[in-house]
């Protein structure tokens, strides 16, 4: 039975919830770029949700934020953990609930961003964690049409090719190296094993042309699998959790370029985002 106050309210029921955001989506969708504008907006602070961007290193491969990029805007646990240490779905949790408590004595809302769709699974639906108990939540998920997404992750991937993806795989990842373990799992890494190897052997140059072409082909075609296997597992958060998911459509953004792409993100993206947070933690929602 519940336990009533004088008026006839469940002690339960008074218990107000912290509010906090979310961010899913794809890789290439614009995550990043729409947690740091609402941080801009609204008095807030970014948690890292990607599994691979909690390491050190490898900043080109894992496409970690640059500092210069954040605005100023607070974020954790970003390139904290050791290369080569295990960080679990439950590592992820407890580190989390850190971040936020800090987040919230700050007077700030916590947006938690990321495309590890099984680490926030395990952190939202955790019986023990008692997350729905005190966190009332608003899911945005920025989508974008599969063919554009394709074509975006393809021209990413050369994109940090250009910024040094390659030195910087060689600087850190001997040939050979345990691919199953730490940062040395992220996509662009395993990939080039066969090319650096090459250069280990001093193999011909036509060789390693080969190779390193192959390797970049590699990184996009595995990209495009992260891609499915993300929508897929946000399909099942609405499908079989019945989480409610605000849908953004970004795919107009990424048809264009330039100060057009810049409108587009402004209207189709930030402005709904804006007003659907903002209804949230209006209490409207």
């Amino acid at each position: 039975m519940l336990e009533l106050n004088n008026d006839g309210i469940p002690f339960e029921a008074q218990i107000k919830k912290q509010k906090t955001l979310f961010i899913l989506g794809a890789s290439a969708t614009g995550k990043t770029k729409l947690s740091i504008d609402l941080a801009t907006h609204i008095p807030a602070e970014i948690i890292n949700s990607d599994k691979i961007q909690v390491y050190k290193g490898l900043d080109i491969v894992t496409n970690k934020v640059a500092e210069a990029e954040r605005k100023g805007i607070p974020h954790h646990l970003l390139g904290f953990m050791d290369p080569e240490a295990d960080f679990s779905a439950q590592d992820f949790c407890t580190h989390v609930h850190m971040a936020m408590a800090r987040i919230i004595d700050n007077e700030n809302i916590p947006i938690i961003v990321g495309g590890s769709n099984n680490y926030i699974r395990t952190l939202v639906e955790d019986p023990r964690a008692n997350f729905k108990a005190n966190f009332d939540s608003c899911f945005l998920w920025i989508d974008v049409a599969l063919p554009v997404l394709y074509e975006r992750v393809a021209k990413r991937v050369d994109e940090m090719v250009e910024a040094g993806l390659v030195e910087e795989v060689r600087a850190m990842v001997a040939p050979g190296a345990d691919y199953t373990r730490g940062v040395w799992r992220a996509i662009g890494v395993p990939e080039m094993d066969d090319y650096l190897h090459a250069e280990k052997v001093m193999a011909d140059e036509k060789t390693k042309k080969f190779l390193l072409e192959a390797a970049i082909e590699r990184i996009k075609e595995n990209t495009c699998k992260l891609v499915d296997s993300q929508l897929w597992k946000i399909n099942q958060m609405i499908h079989e959790l019945g989480w409610k998911l605000h849908r953004i459509d970004a795919t107009s953004v990424l048809e264009t370029s330039g100060e057009e792409a810049v409108e587009a993100w402004e209207k189709v993206v930030l402005e709904p985002s804006l007003a659907i947070v903002g209804d949230f933690l209006e209490g409207r929602e």
